[in-house]
């Protein structure tokens, strides 16, 4: 018999009841857990380390701006070589600082 022609199977499904109670302390645990793990997520980004030509795109500045930017300490950043470095955490606060409100 070809693999074409042999019949599907299908998956039993299975049913599980709990107490109340049981499932309220599961789904409590598994809320922690997305907490957690966005929680980590977010510590993560305050790690990610841009090379200048991508924080500069992100910005949307051009080179000049940029190094202006940089000459007068606007956005911290790390310089190894000719090689220069900035944080995401602080493109973000950078962002949040210059953020133009709603009118009220």
């Amino acid at each position: 018999m070809s693999k074409s022609s042999q019949p599907s199977t299908i998956s039993p499904i299975t049913m599980v009841m709990l107490p109340q109670e049981e499932w309220q302390s599961l789904n409590d645990k598994l809320d922690r857990l997305a907490e957690m793990i966005e929680n980590r997520n977010a510590s993560d980004r305050d790690t990610e380390w841009l090379e200048s030509e991508a924080a500069r795109k992100l910005l949307g500045v051009s080179t000049k701006t940029w190094q202006n930017y940089r000459d007068q300490r606007v956005i911290p950043f790390s310089q190894i070589g000719r090689k220069i470095y900035v944080n995401r955490a602080d493109l973000d606060a950078f962002f949040r600082r210059y953020r133009i409100g709603d009118l009220k």
